[in-house]
């Protein structure tokens, strides 16, 4: 079996439960960015968000360096309470809408950044959720598996999470297993371990609009309604000069419920059994992930 694994990505996630606001996001936004300039283009954006209803959206597309990035550079204005956007770069699989992040399961948004290897064995765990599967990504296959322990766990998803994060960890080679999942109304994310960065923002009411960007002017967001009311923003780099940026410990999982209340614990302590470190990865998914790698 091909061996696919998910490189180094941008994650978004924004909560301002239990309020709708609208966001506008732009993704891959320079036509040049400094990512761009010194390797390639990215290979997929995507964004995750939902309806009055609860109902999941999700608005995404591969892009490819030789494909006509307009799509990506356009501004989109969605309103939900929470979001989750991705910028993936991708080194091995097909860039196709089903590798392309987010993903939805059982009313559940993901995105993952990270190397998961031995997908066989993660597979082999899976059971029937193995049909959740559309695609070719280690992201994808590990999302079922946490959807799986989600349902073992009585629907909770922290504890689903949680074991299905330490399964990988004390079982498969990882480099990397940084998440958000994001319901109607709920947002948690997980760090693990050291190897890339994940930072949370909490963002008090009455502070002037919210305005995002990332370094390499991959994931621009801008909301006027976050003037009124505050919000909890999850990225993988500070998105502005905020001293309030704050770096998720290793093994920190995340959670903010549907009143904007966050926690955090450790959830997993042990390092992985086998972790993977930049020489053991492909060249091209070691070049991708170097750029963010704490090393």
């Amino acid at each position: 079996m091909p061996r696919y694994v998910q490189p180094m990505c941008r994650l978004y996630g924004m909560s301002a439960a239990p309020h709708r606001v609208r966001a506008t996001f732009w993704l891959i936004e320079a036509p040049d960015s400094l990512r761009a300039q010194s390797r390639r283009d990215p290979d997929g954006t995507g964004i995750g968000y939902f309806e009055p209803d609860g109902t999941p959206r999700i608005d995404k597309r591969p892009i490819a360096a030789f494909e006509d990035r307009a799509f990506a550079r356009e501004a989109r204005h969605v309103e939900s309470t929470t979001f989750v956007a991705h910028v993936r770069d991708a080194t091995t699989g097909a860039l196709t809408p089903q590798n392309t992040h987010p993903f939805e399961q059982h009313g559940r948004l993901f995105a993952h950044n990270g190397v998961i290897e031995e997908l066989p064995a993660l597979e082999a765990q899976l059971g029937s959720y193995r049909s959740l599967v559309g695609g070719d990504t280690d992201s994808e296959r590990f999302f079922a598996l946490v959807t799986k322990q989600i349902d073992e766990h009585d629907g909770d998803v922290a504890a689903g999470l949680t074991a299905a994060a330490s399964w990988v960890a004390q079982t498969l080679p990882v480099f990397a297993l940084n998440v958000i999942i994001t319901t109607p109304d709920e947002l948690w994310a997980l760090r693990y371990p050291e190897m890339q960065g994940l930072y949370v923002l909490q963002r008090p009411r009455g502070k002037p609009r919210l305005e995002h960007q990332s370094p390499a002017q991959t994931i621009h967001v801008r909301s006027e309604d976050l003037t009124d009311h505050a919000a909890v923003v999850i990225a993988s780099e500070p998105m502005d000069e905020d001293p309030a940026w704050r770096e998720l410990h290793s093994g920190e999982l995340l959670h903010v419920d549907a009143k904007l209340n966050l926690t955090s614990h450790t959830a997993i302590e042990q390092p992985p059994r086998h972790p993977l470190t930049l020489a053991d990865l492909e060249p091209n998914a070691a070049a991708a992930q170097a750029a963010h790698a704490n090393r």
